[in-house]
């Protein structure tokens, strides 16, 4: 069943390779179809690499941290309170260039799947000569 509403209690944050993803909304865990929200934790000299999806917007917002985000060959360095939008199908990357953790929230529509979907691009020309 479906809920309206969430607890910190119920989400849990799960490893990553480049840090922790906690599915805050999600159409499993809520009655949402066109809105998936993750909060995600980069430690420090980590990030998301060049990826993209191919069926949604993404807004990510920073809610702490330093994080030098990409949009296409376009980086900018976001802190607490900064924002970047992403259109679907556009190839982009989060980096936490700070001496701490950096979290940020990811917020995609439409849903797909289980919420959103990604396609990892970093090993392929010209991304993977991005970043010096």
């Amino acid at each position: 069943m479906t809920s309206r509403f969430r607890f910190a209690s119920e989400i849990s944050n799960d490893p990553l390779p480049f840090g922790t993803i906690a599915m805050l909304i999600t159409p499993k865990v809520t009655e949402t179809s066109q809105l998936t929200i993750v909060k995600a934790g980069l430690n420090p000299g980590d990030g998301h690499n060049f990826h993209k999806h191919p069926r949604q917007e993404e807004v990510i917002y920073i809610l702490s941290g330093t994080v030098e985000q990409w949009v296409d060959r376009d980086s900018h360095v976001l802190a607490a309170g900064d924002s970047a939008f992403i259109p679907a199908g556009m190839v982009h990357a989060s980096f936490n260039i700070g001496k701490g953790d950096a979290t940020l929230l990811a917020i995609f529509g439409p849903c797909v799947g289980d919420g959103f979907e990604s396609v990892e691009v970093a090993a392929d020309a010209p991304w993977n000569t991005m970043r010096g």
